[in-house]
């Protein structure tokens, strides 16, 4: 019996030492569990906050504590967990079907190509270099994106001996005209789209004993006029610090007349210095070099209560005014006209206007005003340049011309703001780009 109550004791001591050392281990665990998350609290990993709040619960258990507090912020954890997985996962899917094929199609008509994009498209995403071959000429676009099907499209321009498109690169398309004569490549961006044309056709020894006028006409070249508003005795609005708007129209214009002949087109000014100029002249040389066009540039202004709220860029086209802004314009631009055409032989030359003129003025000004807004906005922003849209009036510098005609203010010169910034040589020379973009855009469609 004596034997049998010592091996009792001694296993029951046993037993006790072996709880004793169990739960000392549990016990130092759990408390290393739970300073080790609470240092990881403030990094927001939660990773480790899952493997040490696992820890607790575990040791928590074995050490009878309550733990429910910890297995609800474990689960809650889990749960977050598993939902951010699934957004990223989500997300990176939808960048790569919307990335993977960024140029959707690739469309020739007639003698023009267009590239539509499935997404917004800049400046930057065109580059365009030119070579000369052996035996012939080389024009080069590469456009960033990935089109699915560049190798089985095929492109074909009458003017040009051979066109070949691939994709050049992983996200370059790479669109090249091979041509014996010199071409002249133009191209205009859009909201979605590039459209690409080539001017001008191969010269032969039969072109030329052709007339000039004919010429002219195989080749597609169109002639341009531009005309600089008021000038000399004329000085047209003045704004703050006695900026005159006969000064900067002449620079746009001036401007305007390098981009377009630069783009291949033959350019008229009416003026090319401050001189005044009389209407019968302005419009006389547009029909005698038999213009595909008449612009005229001016600068707008308001009265001195509207000075300071009255701001943005407008285009007209010649037409009966239909509201009293429009007439207000146009009475200010045609204050200095001395032509012997009075008020009553104006008006009724207006309600007898050719209805093609003005269809083609309205589509042309509509052209002109898209551009300037997207070029201007991309550099000032969209509420600093505000759109005064596409408007008719009775402007009498437009009336004698037989060609579609629009009149365009570049801006207020008498808001103090936009003032400046017209006169500042960066405006004028994305002004006059913007314009000249315009009138592609106008040509390519029409």
């Amino acid at each position: 019996m004596l034997n049998l109550f010592r091996i009792i004791l001694i296993s029951v001591f046993f037993t006790l030492t072996l709880n004793a050392s169990s739960y000392t281990f549990n016990k130092n665990k759990f408390d290393e569990a739970r300073k080790s998350y609470t240092k990881v609290l403030g990094y927001d990993n939660r990773s480790k906050e899952i493997k040490y709040l696992n820890q607790m619960v575990y040791y928590g258990t074995k050490l009878n504590k309550k733990v429910y507090k910890y297995k609800q912020e474990l689960n809650r954890l889990k749960r977050y967990t598993k939902i951010v997985k699934k957004k990223v996962t989500t997300k990176k899917q939808k960048k790569k079907s919307i990335s993977k094929y960024s140029i959707q199609s690739v469309i020739q008509e007639k003698n023009q190509i267009t590239i539509n994009f499935n997404k917004k498209i800049s400046k930057k995403d065109i580059r365009y270099f030119k070579s000369k071959l052996s035996k012939s000429y080389r024009y080069d676009f590469d456009i960033k994106g990935k089109f699915k099907d560049a190798k089985p499209t095929k492109l074909s321009m009458s003017n040009i001996d051979k066109i070949k498109i691939v994709q050049y690169r992983f996200n370059t398309l790479r669109i090249s005209f091979f041509n014996k004569y010199k071409v002249k490549p133009i191209y205009i961006i859009g909201y979605k789209k590039i459209i690409i044309k080539i001017k001008g056709k191969p010269q032969s020894k039969v072109s030329k004993i052709i007339p000039n006028m004919f010429k002219r006409n195989i080749k597609g070249i169109k002639t341009i006029v531009i005309e600089a508003g008021h000038g000399g005795k004329d000085a047209g609005a003045v704004g703050p610090r006695k900026k005159y708007e006969k000064t900067v129209v002449l620079k746009i214009s001036q401007l305007l007349y390098k981009e377009l002949k630069q783009k291949g087109y033959k350019v008229y000014l009416t003026r090319n210095k401050d001189r005044y100029v009389s209407l019968r002249y302005r419009t006389k040389v547009a029909n005698k070099r038999n213009a595909n066009m008449f612009i005229s540039i001016h600068a707008n202004a308001a009265r001195k209560n509207r000075a300071k709220k009255a701001r943005g860029i407008e285009t007209y086209f010649l037409s009966p005014a239909r509201s009293a802004r429009a007439k207000r314009v146009a009475a200010k631009e045609n204050r200095g006209d001395v032509s012997s055409m009075g008020w009553s032989s104006k008006n009724t030359f207006l309600t007898v206007l050719n209805q093609g003129k003005i269809t083609a003025s309205n589509k042309m000004a509509i052209d002109i005003q898209k551009n300037m807004l997207y070029s201007l906005r991309n550099k000032y922003g969209k509420s600093t340049i505000r759109d005064g849209g596409v408007r008719e009036g009775p402007f009498w510098i437009l009336v004698g011309a037989q060609m579609p005609s629009v009149l365009i203010e570049v801006g207020y010169i008498s808001h103090s703001s936009e003032s400046r910034r017209i006169y500042t040589k960066t405006y004028q020379k994305l002004i006059s780009k913007a314009i000249a973009n315009g009138i592609d855009s106008y040509f390519l469609k029409n």
